[in-house]
């Protein structure tokens, strides 16, 4: 039995992240968020959303539009270094992804879209800016269960 290729896709574009991530930046894969933030910053890739297909018959394919989320956090106390590492991560993202959008040929195109940040102050806690960027991919699969 032959793995999902949402399943594909997704590895494609965490290994992507992973190779090409900034000093000092892990990327983990569907964790929840660590107590501690490393100094260059933290992407976690979450599966997301494939939606409803559309579907095209002859041969039977359902076309997605999957929605997968890249939870970025940069932790520091100067708010302009802080901003800096958060503008940096969101360029990487994008420059990450612009090398191969078909990711090898695994689906038709791959791109993030525009997310909001914010700041997370707790008390006794290096505060942190946080965003989650969805990755929006465009695929099709023979498979409903994509």
């Amino acid at each position: 039995m032959s793995e999902p290729i949402s399943e594909r896709i997704l590895r494609a574009i965490h290994v992507e992240l992973g190779a090409s991530a900034p000093g000092g930046c892990r990327v983990l894969r569907n964790v929840a968020i660590p107590e501690r933030i490393d100094p260059g910053g933290l992407a976690i890739l979450r599966d997301g959303d494939p939606g409803e297909p559309s579907v095209s018959l002859s041969p039977l394919l359902f076309h997605y539009r999957h929605r997968a989320a890249l939870d970025l956090v940069v932790a520091e106390d100067d708010p302009e270094t802080r901003d800096r590492a958060f503008a940096r991560l969101k360029g990487w993202v994008s420059a990450a992804l612009a090398v191969d959008p078909s990711l090898g040929g695994l689906c038709d195109w791959a791109e993030p879209l525009a997310a909001a940040a914010e700041i997370v102050a707790v008390e006794g806690v290096t505060p942190f800016k946080a965003a989650t960027v969805e990755i929006e991919i465009h695929y099709a699969s023979p498979d409903r269960l994509v």
